[in-house]
């Protein structure tokens, strides 16, 4: 099985539902390299996965007048990160969680110190963001442009790992970029979750995720990432979905009709 899915939408859709961080499946020749013994990893995959939010997207283009295109991780983010940059830009770094992490939301050890993380980057990352961005060039072929809007979720209470924790933590945070997020989209999400309470504004994340191939380089890629926080639809960490997944699936539905 590929490790991750392009779900198709209406051909005439320019939107891109991205879910990368919302599975636990970690194949075995992965985990022979992480230090963790399983019941740790599992405490760990409850902190660091976006669980449920495949089901949020699924059922968002369940609702949606047009069918929105879907890309999904079918990875744990512990086997890497397709958000990260694969290199020195990366701020995650200082705490051990670039591309691929080292460190847990903790800070304790994850992977051994001077693991090699090319070959996890070579195996996973690249064909992932090769993937991404087919998808995108694909909807600029088709209807002249594409939007995405990348599906998070964030604890209610800061982790170790969080490089900017300490700020407000919202219902639901709208992560931006200067280029790729035109006041409209932001606008229209805002109005979308309104019924889910505040939207904040960066924080406690920030930024938003579109392929490096077009990254401040083509502004018909508009993107917009939505962090939901786990306590609207969830037991924390890691337990079982609530009736919020229906409320914040409407909202994002209503969102991708608006676009």
């Amino acid at each position: 099985m590929s490790s991750f899915a392009l779900l198709p939408g209406a051909p005439d859709s320019p939107v891109l539902l991205h879910v990368p961080h919302a599975a636990r499946a970690i194949p075995d020749g992965v985990r022979e390299g992480i230090v963790l013994d399983d019941a740790a990893l599992e405490r760990e995959l409850d902190h660091i996965t976006d669980a449920h939010t495949d089901r949020i997207a699924e059922a968002a283009a369940g609702l949606a007048g047009r069918t929105p295109w879907r890309f999904v991780n079918r990875l744990s983010r512990l086997v890497v990160d397709p958000e990260r940059f694969p290199d020195e830009r990366e701020e995650m770094l200082a705490v051990g969680m670039g591309a691929v992490y080292t460190r847990t939301t903790h800070r304790g050890e994850l992977r051994a110190a001077g693991t090699d993380p090319e070959p996890l980057v070579e195996r996973y990352f690249r064909p992932y963001a090769r993937a991404m961005s087919e998808a995108v060039a694909e909807r600029l072929a088709a209807v002249g442009r594409a939007v995405i809007v990348d599906v998070h979720s964030y604890p209610a209470e800061a982790l170790p790992y969080e490089l900017h924790g300490s700020g407000p933590r919202p219902p639901v945070c709208l992560g931006t970029d200067a280029f790729h997020t035109p006041p409209d989209l932001l606008a229209a999400a805002r109005k979308a979750f309104s019924v889910c309470g505040e939207t904040g504004l960066d924080s406690p994340f920030s930024g938003t995720y579109v392929p490096l191939e077009f990254y401040g380089r083509d502004a018909r890629v508009s993107a917009l990432m939505v962090e939901i926080r786990r306590d609207l639809y969830m037991t924390e960490p890691g337990g079982p979905a609530g009736p919020g997944v229906g409320v914040l699936a409407a909202a994002l539905a209503a969102l991708v009709d608006s676009l």
